[in-house]
């Protein structure tokens, strides 16, 4: 079923058809006047002859011409002349080697790389985020979709998701092989020593702002018999002891503790690689902690938390969160700029992106050429492209006739000087 096009620019439509309407008024001027001189010079000799015989060379180019350039279109004269009205009788045929056209000259990867090559996209990419406009029309846009997706999203969306997807698959997957081999690569880096001296900073403050609690939790654990006198004095004894101790093991990175911490880690990370008790107790643990009913809700409430301090913090326009993004994106942009291996890689990867692209939907977009020709209207098909490409095929008719009327001289010449 032929479909009509759809006119996309109607005052850019009128635009073209007006030029249209000027040339062909042209290309038929020329041959009128050749015409007319024509039948002004009718058997006459001398100049005039040759005269005769260029006007009448200038109407067969003319007239040849207009054949021509009409018969792309439609039927010269509403005849059905065989070959005439290419467009509207073999639009599917032109649909297809338009579409061979495109995919030949313009999705070949050798034409795509010379062109990113020649357009330089990162360097391009890099000037326009070192303004500070850019950067910050790049983050708002950013922070609008952010927020707008982050907003449509239902508590019941998230509570399905764990549920039915996240939380199943967590219980399907082994956790032992996982857990040890990041705690094995964590004990390998050292990465956990940061957190080791957090905490016993933060057990030493408590213990030191704290003395009074500890010695009443540690007294009330103290036999009945004890006097109370012995039980306060052996309470604030092990206090400093205990406070000594983690000063110790805070100031000193090799401290005994720190090593026997790492010794313990690292042993636990090779028995949930390797032992099956420590395996099977892991994966108790967890089933036990995921089957719990509570779990569903932490995690609910925590994408809640987050949610909101994400959407607040995308919400202000001035806030450091955005402020950061935009100062994050114009360093990118200068470190681009400064950076010339930089910008030749980005180049590469762009272009190994395109291509990838294309070659494997490259068929599927040009095929599109193809498959919107064929549901055009063939008349409605041949009448806007004439109006695209119709006032420049008025040249033909022009050179018709100017080229005829010189041959048609350079033949009279000819004639009368043999």
């Amino acid at each position: 079923m032929s479909v009509p096009m759809i006119t996309t620019n109607p005052e850019l439509d009128e635009q073209r058809r007006r030029g249209l309407r000027r040339m062909r008024s042209v290309a038929v001027g020329l041959l009128l006047l050749a015409a007319v001189v024509y039948l002004l010079t009718l058997e006459r000799d001398g100049f005039l002859g040759f005269v005769n015989a260029g006007a009448e060379a200038s109407m067969v180019g003319a007239i040849a011409d207009w054949f021509a350039v009409t018969a792309l279109f439609k039927h010269p004269l509403g005849l059905p002349i065989p070959h005439t009205a290419l467009i509207p009788r073999r639009k599917e045929t032109l649909g297809r080697s338009l579409e061979e056209f495109v995919g030949e000259n313009f999705l070949q990867e050798s034409v795509i790389r010379d062109r990113l090559q020649a357009a330089e996209p990162s360097l391009r990419l890099a000037q326009w985020l070192t303004l500070e406009a850019s950067s910050r029309r790049v983050v708002d846009e950013a922070a609008a979709v952010l927020h707008l997706g982050l907003s449509k999203v239902r508590d019941e969306d998230m509570q399905a998701l764990v549920e039915d997807t996240l939380l199943p698959r967590f219980l399907e997957e082994p956790i032992s092989p996982v857990a040890g081999s990041l705690l094995e690569e964590v004990v390998r880096d050292g990465a956990h020593h940061g957190l080791v001296d957090l905490s016993l900073d933060e057990a030493h403050r408590w213990l030191v702002v704290n003395a009074g609690t500890f010695t009443q939790i540690v007294g009330e654990r103290a036999p009945w018999w004890s006097p109370p006198a012995v039980n306060d004095r052996v309470t604030r004894r092990l206090h400093l002891e205990l406070v000594t101790w983690l000063a110790d093991i805070r100031d000193d990175p090799r401290h005994q503790a720190r090593s026997a911490l790492d010794d313990m880690l690292a042993e636990l990370a090779q028995d949930l690689l390797h032992d099956p008790e420590t395996q099977a107790r892991a994966e108790k643990l967890k089933n036990r902690v995921l089957g719990h009913p509570q779990i569903l809700v932490t995690a609910t409430s925590l994408w809640n938390a987050f949610r909101a301090a994400l959407l607040g913090a995308l919400a202000d326009p001035d806030g450091p969160l955005r402020a950061r993004a935009v100062e994050e994106l114009s360093g990118f942009g200068h470190r681009v700029l400064a950076d010339e291996a930089l910008r030749a890689k980005l180049d590469r990867y762009v272009a190994d992106l395109v291509v990838f692209a294309v070659s494997r939907y490259g068929a599927e977009v040009t095929a599109v050429i193809t498959h919107t020709i064929e549901r055009w209207d063939g008349k409605e098909a041949a009448r806007k492209i004439e109006l695209h490409v119709g006032r420049d095929l008025q040249f033909i008719r022009i050179n018709g006739t100017i080229v005829g009327g010189l041959v048609g001289v350079a033949i009279h010449a000819f004639t009368v000087l043999t």
